[in-house]
């Protein structure tokens, strides 16, 4: 029964929906009906479904606090503490990440956990008879946009991974399914269920009753930058300029759909602010949480807060917060307000560093205990408009790349970027358009889970060292630059998912 830790095989947590919001988050009893018998309503899919968004929500898949697989392996934040918990999250930023870490098989399995369901709801509702075929293809749609999503995640860290699209009822089927498939399979699976999804009868915007769940802009989206990534990482199957191209063609397809004007007739400011987190019109697909619920609330604002500090969240802190690297600090340009917004510096003795500020809540509602509002913003459309801004750099549409980069620095204020190159700080800094772009998506990201992802597509691993390692160790933090490797392009495989098929679940180079 071994091959079970492998790709974790659960029965379907459900969640029940009961009306609009933020009200599907509440938790149903998940033995209440047995999973073999269970989808036979519209209702049951329903359910089935919205356990998938409940996976996804998990710390050790892609909810708030999964920023240990994404941006502490960035150069954004990191930790100094080498020792609690057997210094395993300090080897992330490091650069020493073992096979055998457990925070590591812990993300895997997540991950997986979130496909089983989704594969689970995609293997069992064909034979559910539907009064709404809307609701049904909605329902399909929303299944394979969050399986696209978790298999995007896991292509762009692991490479090669297993791709599973069946219900897995047994360890023989588990066994026959397990072995890493070639990335051009695991993107073109990606590709299919957002074209799925695009093809759908999803909204183009999600209500407010339906905010948290996948829309039609948040697929058009995802794709574009899919094929964003597929072009700059070089995936066989098509030349770099015909994925750019539809890169372009589906991010330019989400860009039509916005309800607002210009970018900056929404401040940076709102669009972080938990009053506003519904019907802030930038806001694409984010991952909801319930204000003053002690089992459903955020609570990134109080853990990012630093000792002695008030600004995140009513309740104090007792340890150094989130640490900020100074060479992100050190990137803001004079005057940049999100720099202000987004990071603190904490005096008190025993911290001495900055922290993340730019998730607060200190309501009474949050009170005390730090049962913070917040939602987990996974795409917005100052997002968008940067992979525009890069993907017509990658076609050498120049002129449009800097108009879709002005954008976002005008909201912040800041001097447009043929100003800006007049200003030898800037243009040494960021001499070309494309480190220009790197820069305005660190800057206007910041803490979004998407730094380590910006890299990836950046640089080959050859660059991705030299990039590292020409920093300023003093500016970093304990973690040791030199320790990057071309082998850390790739997070290894798990031990004991390597253990258990070493032939088709080989190791990746460099962990052996």
């Amino acid at each position: 029964m071994k091959f079970y830790s492998k790709l974790v095989i659960v029965l379907i947590a459900l969640i029940g929906l009961q009306g609009c919001g933020e009200e599907f988050l509440d938790l149903s009893d998940p033995n209440a009906v047995s999973a073999v018998t269970f989808l036979k309503t519209e209702t049951d899919v329903e359910l089935a479904v919205n356990g998938i968004y409940s996976a996804i929500r998990s710390n050790s898949a892609l909810g708030e606090g999964s920023a240990l697989y994404s941006d502490e392996r960035s150069d954004d934040m990191g930790r100094n503490d080498n020792q609690s918990n057997a210094g395993e999250p300090f080897q992330f930023n490091d650069f020493s990440l073992l096979p055998s870490n457990t925070y590591l098989k812990s993300y895997w399995s997540a991950l997986y956990t979130s496909i089983s369901r989704a594969n689970y709801v995609l293997n069992n509702m064909e034979d559910v008879n539907y009064t709404n075929e809307s609701l049904k293809s909605s329902h399909m749609a929303e299944a394979k946009f969050l399986r696209a999503l978790t298999y995007y995640h896991l292509v762009r860290k692991w490479g090669q991974v297993p791709v599973i699209t069946e219900q897995i009822d047994t360890p023989d089927q588990l066994a026959e399914l397990t072995y890493r498939e070639t990335e051009e399979n695991v993107y073109a699976l990606i590709v299919a269920d957002l074209q799925a999804a695009i093809a759908s009868t999803l909204p183009n915007i999600q209500p407010l009753s339906g905010k948290g769940r996948v829309s039609k802009v948040a697929a058009y989206a995802l794709l574009g930058e899919v094929y964003l990534t597929m072009g700059s990482n070089n995936i066989p199957g098509q030349d770099p300029s015909a994925y750019f191209n539809l890169s372009r063609q589906n991010l330019t397809e989400a860009y039509s759909l916005r309800s607002f004007g210009d970018l900056k007739d929404i401040s940076y400011a709102s669009v972080f602010d938990v009053d506003q987190k519904s019907t802030n019109p930038e806001l694409i697909f984010q991952i909801v949480y319930r204000q003053s619920d002690p089992n459903l609330s955020s609570t990134i604002a109080r853990n990012n807060q630093a000792l002695g500090e008030t600004i995140n969240s009513q309740r104090p802190s007792t340890g150094a917060g989130t640490r900020v690297n100074l060479d992100l600090v050190n990137e803001y340009e004079q005057n940049d307000p999100r720099k202000e917004f987004s990071v603190k510096f904490a005096p008190a003795p025993t911290v001495q560093q900055w922290f993340i500020t730019k998730y607060r809540d200190v309501s009474d509602a949050a009170g005390v205990n730090g049962w913070g509002g917040n939602n987990h913003i996974m795409m917005r459309f100052a997002d968008v408009i940067l992979l525009l801004a890069e993907v017509n750099m990658q076609l050498g549409n120049d002129a449009e790349a800097i108009g879709f980069l002005n954008q976002v620095r005008e909201r912040a204020g800041l001097p447009l970027y043929e100003k800006a190159m007049q200003d030898p700080a800037y243009s040494s800094e960021f001499p070309t358009l494309k480190l220009a772009i790197l820069h305005e998506r660190r800057v206007e990201l910041a803490f979004e889970q998407k730094r380590w992802y910006d890299l990836l597509r950046a640089f080959t691993k050859e660059e991705l060292v030299d990039y590292f390692q020409s920093k300023n160790q003093s500016e970093y933090g304990q973690a040791n630059l030199q320790n990057i490797s071309t082998k850390d392009r790739y997070y290894p495989i798990p031990f004991d998912e390597y253990q258990l098929d070493p032939e088709r679940m080989y190791q990746n180079p460099g962990y052996n």
